[in-house]
């Protein structure tokens, strides 16, 4: 079964639009966490446009309460990110290589020309006795890189995949997913996946075999809207389910 982790980014943004604690992410956090989710994920910015650090400390005190469900706090390794690593102790903390002013995520990490950073970064993280993985497009050169990293996940960047989705594109796309996941379960590495992924897209992406996590905010809060909450996360679930 793969775990279904929501992401609260697009909550928070909304909240902070009104500048006051409305939609409040705890009661939403809970209210999920009831519909039976298997994680929460946040992705604090600098600017703290949506999440903020006071989320990220007072989601990871309510989630002690909530043993079986995971925190992943995703973002770039800077010195504050990952004193905020340190001191929240999340589950899982995911590296993704965003720029400070960059709208979202849009690539994965370069581990050919980046992997002594990485290692330094990762070897940080496991310290805290945090998980680690690394924001990774699917390409089988980045596949064999991160191998020799020490992480002991990656997150396949899904946004080419969701884009070429039901497309002529789809099937050489997709391919290039499924390679990349297998190269790195073959060294014994953890497969997670995130970015624009959605009710209509996940079922194809699960054919993949054994993918842990998907982290899954923005589309999933527009159906929420839509379709109302507990029709959206029963159904996901039904499709991680099926994994």
């Amino acid at each position: 079964m793969t775990a279904l982790s929501v992401n609260l980014n697009k909550l928070a943004l909304l909240r902070n639009s009104r500048g006051r604690n409305y939609p409040d992410l705890l009661d939403f956090a809970r209210r999920f966490i009831a519909l039976g989710i298997q994680g929460i994920t946040i992705h604090p910015r600098p600017d703290e446009r949506h999440i903020t650090r006071r989320d990220a400390y007072e989601l990871a005190e309510l989630l002690q309460d909530y043993p079986d469900v995971e925190f992943n706090i995703e973002g770039y390794p800077s010195a504050d990110f990952l004193k905020l690593i340190g001191e929240t102790r999340p589950d899982q903390c995911t590296l993704v290589p965003d720029s400070d002013d960059q709208l979202t995520s849009d690539h994965g990490w370069d581990c050919v020309a980046q992997g002594d950073l990485l290692k330094g970064i990762i070897s940080q993280v496991k310290k805290h006795d945090v998980r680690c993985a690394i924001f990774l497009d699917p390409d089988v050169r980045q596949a064999d890189a991160v191998c020799c990293l020490g992480a002991e996940r990656i997150e396949l960047y899904t946004e080419m995949y969701a884009a070429t989705f039901d497309t002529e594109q789809q099937d050489p796309v997709f391919e290039l997913y499924r390679q990349t996941a297998a190269l790195v379960q073959e060294a014994g590495i953890g497969v997670n996946a995130g970015h624009d992924l959605d009710l209509l897209n996940l079922p194809q992406f699960l054919t993949i075999p054994d993918i842990l996590e998907v982290s899954i905010g923005h589309a999933l809060t527009v159906e929420c809207v839509e379709q109302g909450m507990e029709k959206v996360i029963a159904t996901y679930l039904a499709i991680c389910k099926q994994n």
